[in-house]
């Protein structure tokens, strides 16, 4: 007689199964990408961003939760679901990186990597941009390479998270 199949999973039977999925979250305005000063962030849409991302992620065996919000709320919410979703965050906080402290405290409560994303290099720009909350506590930022920050960051995020799971 066998035994019963268990009614919970084990590690054994999570074994082979995919990875949890590395969250993109990209904060106000970056739904205009494409139209929105192209000159300082390129004329690449966040769809194209985001067929970027998932191309980039698949290769480490990830899938992506690609989102994006005008809303500071709504990007806490995302955070928060991400601390037992994702395996990594990559946040593009936009404007709200200089100013939130509430998605700083949010971002606070993971215990996944998170890499700090940004299109332009805030160095180099406003002064007012020199100071980002999310940078406080991401593992790592990316910036100053257009579209391609979002990859080299779930690239960063991936590699991260298999390091975290090994």
């Amino acid at each position: 007689m066998t035994p019963a199949p268990p009614r919970y999973k084990t590690a054994e039977s999570l074994a082979g199964q995919m990875p949890k999925p590395i969250y993109v979250l990209s904060g106000p305005n970056l739904n205009l990408l494409g139209v929105r000063e192209p000159e300082i962030y390129g004329s690449d849409t966040l769809d194209d961003i985001r067929v970027r991302c998932e191309r980039r992620a698949a290769s480490f065996g990830h899938e992506v939760v690609f989102r994006q919000s005008n809303h500071e709320g709504e990007l806490i919410d995302w955070v928060q679901e991400a601390r037992t979703n994702g395996s990594a965050l990559v946040l593009n906080a936009a404007g709200y990186g200089h100013t939130s402290v509430a998605l700083h405290d949010a971002l606070k409560t993971l215990s996944i990597p998170i890499v700090d994303c940004h299109l332009s290099n805030p160095a180099a720009r406003e002064r007012f941009r020199h100071f980002s909350y999310v940078s406080r506590v991401a593992k790592g930022v990316v910036s100053g390479f257009g579209a391609v920050s979002y990859e080299l960051a779930v690239e960063a995020a991936a590699r991260m998270a298999a390091a975290v799971s090994a």
